[in-house]
């Protein structure tokens, strides 16, 4: 089993968890968080004062998958997810020792 980590812009969370949707992917763990990348944030202008926004809004999807779904779930995210700008974020792939579904002891894939 495989964990994935997203980390993608908010407004491309709709069009990402329809994706994932259509590939039969329903659980996940979705986290507002903020945050930087190589873009380092901008900066904006507020009623004359110029200020650095240097921690911006992002989404964090979480899922874990069988490993035989794992590039199809990478490929449906990617392309969800890219606009081909900076910030589209990131996404990160873990490997997964166990998990249970502690309503009735399921284990392993079962418990996906």
């Amino acid at each position: 089993m495989k964990k994935i980590e997203a980390i993608i812009q908010p407004f491309k969370l709709d069009p990402v968890k329809e994706a994932l949707k259509a590939i039969g992917i329903d659980g996940m763990t979705i986290t507002e968080v903020r945050g930087h990348g190589r873009q380092k944030g901008h900066k904006e202008v507020y009623r004359g004062q110029e200020y650095n926004v240097d921690l911006l809004p992002k989404m964090k999807l979480e899922l874990v998958v069988a490993d035989a779904r794992l590039d199809e779930v990478l490929r449906a995210l990617t392309t969800a997810a890219r606009t081909g700008k900076i910030g589209d974020g990131k996404i990160f792939v873990y490997d997964v020792a166990e998990a249970i579904r502690i309503r009735n002891d399921d284990r392993g894939e079962a418990a996906l």
